[in-house]
């Protein structure tokens, strides 16, 4: 029972090895051969695409979020379509109308934050 085991997942373990050794080699080999010259503006902050020798209490538009959070909202939804696209065959009607109340949700919440003005930029 133990050598089934082993011999079924050998490749795995041979797999994960090799990564994690290859993982270490690139990182050692980063740490080994990088070149380091601090400089000035290397070590400033950044902050988002602002000037950063002003102020760090300045306030922002807060727009910044809301393009994020929106762009985060409608990328999960490609990533839901997708596998709901590939086992849609195989789906009774249940799943298939749980999905598309699914769908029709994120429109409505789509219509509305084109509504309010979320998507445009002044």
């Amino acid at each position: 029972m133990l050598f089934l085991f082993y011999q079924e997942y050998f490749s795995i373990m041979l797999l994960v090895m090799f990564a994690v050794i290859l993982a270490l080699i690139i990182f050692f080999a980063s740490i080994i051969f990088s070149v380091n010259i601090p400089d000035t503006e290397k070590l400033s902050a950044y902050e988002c695409g602002f000037d950063p020798y002003e102020d760090a209490r300045n306030a922002f538009d807060v727009r910044f979020y809301i393009v994020a959070i929106l762009f985060i909202v409608f990328d999960l939804e490609a990533m839901f379509l997708y596998p709901w696209v590939s086992v849609l065959c195989q789906l009774n009607y249940f799943g298939f109308w749980v999905m598309i109340d699914f769908l029709i949700e994120l429109i409505i919440g789509f219509i509305y934050a084109w509504k309010i003005g979320a998507l445009e930029w002044e």
